[in-house]
């Protein structure tokens, strides 16, 4: 399996770790001028949950890919996290604030791939 795959596998159940809801995965690689393969975008019900989702995606895909993130912004606030993992991407938002700024819609030339919330 290709290793950003695998990335993007491994991200995603570190936020199901925490019942991160409304996972989205943006396949970028068709993009022009993107700066990255995927973006991962989800939500948390309050910046605590924001914070958790964050700490849950670090140490679960270093656990399982031993890779680290090279950056991580928006924890002071946790209204709005983004990650870089250099090929991947993930925005952790509160409903509100990712309602607004509505990435999936700004990179609509992506294709979206949608992962069903855990119960």
């Amino acid at each position: 399996m290709d290793e950003t795959k695998k990335l993007v596998r491994n991200i995603t159940k570190g936020i199901q770790e925490k019942k991160g809801s409304g996972i989205v995965v943006a396949d970028m690689t068709g993009v022009e001028g993107a700066i990255c393969r995927y973006f991962v975008i989800c939500q948390g019900n309050s910046p605590m949950q924001v914070e958790a989702i964050t700490e849950s995606v670090t140490d679960f895909v270093r656990e399982k890919s031993g890779e680290k993130p090279v950056k991580v912004v928006g924890l002071t606030n946790a209204v709005w996290v983004a990650m870089d993992y250099t090929d991947v991407i993930v925005h952790i938002f509160v409903p509100d604030l990712r309602e607004y700024y509505n990435l999936e819609a700004l990179w609509e030339d992506a294709h979206l791939t949608r992962i069903p919330d855990l119960d």
